[in-house]
């Protein structure tokens, strides 16, 4: 068990799923051994890392929509044939580094934890207001009306034109975490940190296409098929009415 999740660096709901045992139990067992928490885990490499929640306080919306976390994270691009995690640090060509950023940008309703994700090159003003509208109408194609949005306070979220169109455009609020308190915005963190290793670093990819031509059939499970802890085992796609 302990080694189970070494390996996956996965809670327990993932672990009883495989082991056929309870959440619970194994739950139990690996507190009994000690086992770190994840949040304390690089999602990466699995060492310990100090992790301190800045706040007690939890908070979930009433309903779908009423908040979506809406959050990038750049994600280095992978030569073709694979870069170090494919080859080692030592083998990897000279003349293939520095190949740029893929920018990963997602959003997740606060109460359902459905997410909606892209891969763009960038993460300037216009491509953050065209992925929000395409947020929202995948929301609403679910049934979904997006009510607000918070973002952190970088440039593109704060600053841009079309970003703050986008949303007034909806009748949609916009609003910011507070300077340097990245967990109010901790649904769309937690998200990404679960994309990161199941499906980014998840194996070595041998190069950007592949890892992303990957990401729609992961989106899917993570909306309709991975329990989701919060969610008391259930799929995000669970706390939606059928449309």
């Amino acid at each position: 068990m302990r080694i189970m999740r070494e390996l996956t660096r996965r809670g327990p709901v993932f672990i009883a799923t495989k082991l056929g045992m309870q959440a619970s139990t194994v739950g139990r067992v690996l507190r009994r051994h000690q086992t770190p928490l994840l949040r304390e885990l690089d999602p990466v490499t699995g060492t310990v890392i100090r992790a301190t929640r800045h706040s007690a306080h939890r908070y979930e919306h009433t309903h779908p929509g009423s908040l979506i976390h809406v959050d990038v994270k750049k994600l280095g691009r992978i030569p073709d044939g694979g870069g170090w995690r494919a080859h080692g640090r030592a083998e990897r060509p000279a003349n293939k580094r520095g190949l740029g950023y893929d920018y990963v940008h997602a959003a997740i309703d606060d109460h359902s934890r459905v997410a909606f994700i892209e891969i763009h090159d960038d993460e300037r003003g216009p491509t953050c207001a065209g992925f929000v509208e395409r947020a929202i109408a995948f929301y609403a194609s679910l049934g979904v009306g997006v009510e607000r949005v918070i973002t952190d306070n970088a440039w593109a979220y704060r600053h841009s034109t079309a970003f703050r169109t986008a949303l007034t455009d909806h009748g949609i609020k916009q609003k910011f975490i507070r300077p340097h308190c990245p967990w109010t915005n901790g649904k769309a963190e937690r998200l990404i940190r679960t994309l990161l290793s199941e499906w980014a670093y998840h194996e070595p990819w041998l190069s950007s296409a592949d890892r992303a031509a990957a990401l729609p059939a992961w989106l899917e499970h993570y909306n309709t098929e991975r329990p989701h802890t919060a969610l008391g085992g259930q799929p995000p796609i669970s706390r939606l009415s059928p449309t």
